[in-house]
């Protein structure tokens, strides 16, 4: 049994849970999150993974598939630099006024920001990469 001086404290423990299951579900905070992407290596072309903004903070990747003899085309990142890392075939990212750099399965190649490149196919077969740029700050 409850005296007096215990069934006020009881009473004001129920109101407050109560006022508290009330109360909406907290939202989970808005940004990047920690993901699995699938690669699709039999696509066509391109796959996003990674689209910047709000679903990253500033990083954007994607696969690419070029066939044999094909380009991405020549094209500048900017603002960002850029990682390509093979993982079939073979190929060449030519910077414009700098180096060709060779390109292979199981290798990587870094282009630095406001430098103009092009990856080009020079295998008989797909050559397929990962790219992964971010934004210099």
């Amino acid at each position: 049994m409850l005296n007096d001086r215990q069934f006020p404290l009881l009473a004001l423990g129920i109101l407050i849970i109560l006022f508290i299951s009330t109360l909406p579900a907290q939202q989970p905070a808005k940004g990047p999150i920690p993901k699995v992407i699938k690669l699709d290596p039999q696509g066509q072309g391109y796959q996003r993974l990674l689209g910047g903004p709000p679903e990253i903070s500033t990083m954007r990747s994607g696969l690419v598939i070029i066939a044999p003899g094909k380009s991405v085309g020549k094209h500048n990142t900017d603002n960002y630099e850029e990682l390509v890392i093979i993982l079939q075939g073979q190929g060449e990212m030519r910077i414009t006024g700098g180096e060709t750099l060779r390109l292979a399965a199981g290798w990587a190649a870094y282009c630095p920001s406001h430098a103009e490149h092009d990856v080009l196919n020079t295998g008989t077969g797909p050559l397929q990469y990962v790219y992964v740029v971010a934004e210099v700050k």
